[in-house]
């Protein structure tokens, strides 16, 4: 039986990778030690996904394993060998200000983590498809670069402008501040790329933009949509950094990712770079964002604005997804950010009532 390894299988996007796949016929073999926990508290453990996921796929097998050992990582990939088609690499420390705190955890896990299941995959199963989940923060805060212009309730970017359509993957990701964070997924976004050229992997390097969806477990410090709902939901307060609220984040939901993730496993590439996210179709402000909350949930939300932005912050993120349409024309973005935030409202409220009094 074809396999397909995916790292963070407890997470947002591995999760959801792990349903679809093994609905394609898949062994999923999951690794995953809740590091999420350790990162933002327990609130956003990844435990009850994958309780879920061994309860309700009919093939999983799951490693709590840390992807920074590597004879860990080698054991696994070596169990399955050749058998292993696919490689999904979700696993990170997802956090600008976290990453500040501890780099040498921050780099030791998005980078050498990285490197370990590349090596892995060179050395045991080459010919699978490689995936890995980038980040816009590789291009550091370049895109505030861009002429902007101040709306009432966003940022938005010049008329005619050449990404108009999105910012693509022809944006430099060198001479600009990255963020701990960000210089850590470049480190591994560059060796993700170096593997394939270098040794004829089919790798590709996904730089999403947001990525959303009901099953997220958001936190302060990561997953804007999915926190803020569920700040809304709950009555806490959210915290607002910088810009007016005005920020724009494009925001792509799991489905619609794992769908890109399929397209390429289908017909892959080598060393590929694609940003993705919601791009033109899919995208709005912190404002716009937090009056759609409102407006789902009938509640007015308590919002604190702190005027200091994060370091490496986007103004304005919108992803240019020409490049990946033009490579698989069949796929398309079917969520756009009201249905996200309805999806994930039902799935706070669901979690809420079923939440012990």
């Amino acid at each position: 039986m074809d396999v397909a390894v995916i790292s963070g299988s407890g997470g947002l996007i591995g999760a959801e990778a792990a349903r679809f796949f093994s609905r394609q016929g898949f062994h999923i073999v999951g690794i995953d030690n809740n590091m999420r926990q350790e990162f933002f508290g327990e609130e956003a453990s990844t435990a009850w996904a994958v309780e879920r996921l061994s309860e309700q796929l009919n093939l999983y097998s799951h490693y709590p394993s840390d992807i920074r050992d590597y004879p860990s990582m080698d054991s696994i990939f070596r169990d399955y060998g050749s058998d292993i088609k696919l490689v999904i690499h979700t696993a990170a420390q997802p956090s600008h200000d976290w990453a500040a705190r501890a780099p040498l955890v921050d780099f030791g896990v998005n980078a050498c983590g990285t490197i370990n299941l590349l090596e892995c995959t060179r050395q045991h199963c080459p010919d699978a498809a490689f995936i890995f989940t980038s980040t816009n923060k590789v291009y550091g805060d370049t895109p505030n670069s861009l002429p902007l212009r101040e709306l009432e309730t966003r940022f938005e970017i010049a008329e005619g402008h050449e990404y108009v359509q999105g910012i693509t993957e022809t944006m430099s990701i060198d001479q600009c501040t990255h963020s701990v964070f960000g210089a850590s997924k470049v480190a591994a976004d560059v060796m993700v790329q170096e593997y394939g050229r270098y040794f004829g992997m089919k790798t590709a390097c996904f730089r999403g933009g947001c990525l959303t969806g009901p099953g997220h477990s958001g936190a302060e410090l990561h997953g804007f949509l999915a926190y803020l709902m569920k700040c809304c939901v709950l009555g806490r307060t959210y915290r607002i950094f910088g810009y007016k609220g005005k920020q724009v984040r494009d925001n792509i939901h799991s489905y619609d990712l794992i769908q890109a993730f399929h397209a390429f496993y289908r017909q892959p590439r080598v060393a590929e770079v694609y940003n993705i996210g919601g791009g033109v179709y899919s995208n709005c402000s912190m404002q716009e964002a937090i009056a759609l909350c409102e407006s789902i949930s009938d509640k007015r939300m308590d919002t604190v604005y702190v005027n200091e932005n994060r370091v490496g912050d986007h103004i304005w993120w919108v992803s240019g997804l020409a490049k990946f349409e033009s490579h698989y024309p069949e796929w398309k973005i079917t969520y756009d950010v009201p249905a996200i935030l309805r999806e994930v409202y039902e799935a706070n409220l669901q979690r809420s009532e079923a939440a012990p009094a």
